[in-house]
């Protein structure tokens, strides 16, 4: 992805710092838009990073990751839109190099809001890679362009599994104006 003034960019507010991210509308219009309608919505504004993965706490994964992943608030789960399509790593060019923002899924076309960030590149989620048994990856649709920093913080909090105990609260997200 290459940084361009014309892509919107979100700062997500935590208890840790901000992350300010680049959505790439161009390359996947699909997530960035269904991503950008809970922004603008204010669904992730209460919402928490709630997952945490490791190179440690993953016993039964013979490929491994490094992530975080977090939704939106869940008081608001029943107003949520229903899952999109896939807008596979082939299609957009996009690969979930350190810094990508991704959208969290179980099966091709369940993706509804959770989100989640690489740390390091992961090339076991685009296409093809096996980190979800189906290889068809997942839908990367931006990157971190501040607040690496705070990924990082988050990642390293206490958790019990790969839950994080206590979750990390989202304070707040919007666009950015540029």
């Amino acid at each position: 992805m290459d940084a361009s003034s014309s892509l919107p960019q979100v700062v997500i507010e935590t208890e840790h710092g901000s992350i300010t991210v680049e959505i790439d509308t161009g390359s996947a219009p699909r997530t960035a838009a269904n991503f950008l309608h809970y922004v603008d919505n204010g669904f992730y504004d209460g919402g928490r990073f709630h997952r945490t993965v490791t190179p440690d706490n993953q016993p039964n994964d013979e490929i491994r990751i490094e992530v975080i992943q977090g939704g939106t608030d869940p008081e608001r789960d029943d107003e949520r839109n229903d899952p999109i399509p896939l807008e596979r790593t082939t299609a957009t060019g996009l690969k979930h190099v350190d810094g990508t923002i991704s959208m969290a899924r179980f099966a091709p076309d369940s993706a509804v809001s959770d989100i989640f960030f690489c740390i390091g590149d992961q090339p076991v989620l685009d296409f093809g890679g096996m980190r979800n048994p189906d290889g068809q990856g997942f839908a990367a649709f931006g990157r971190v362009l501040d607040g690496m920093d705070v990924v990082h913080t988050i990642q390293q909090q206490p958790y019990e599994g790969q839950r994080l105990t206590p979750p990390v609260t989202i304070q707040r997200v919007r666009r950015v104006d540029l």
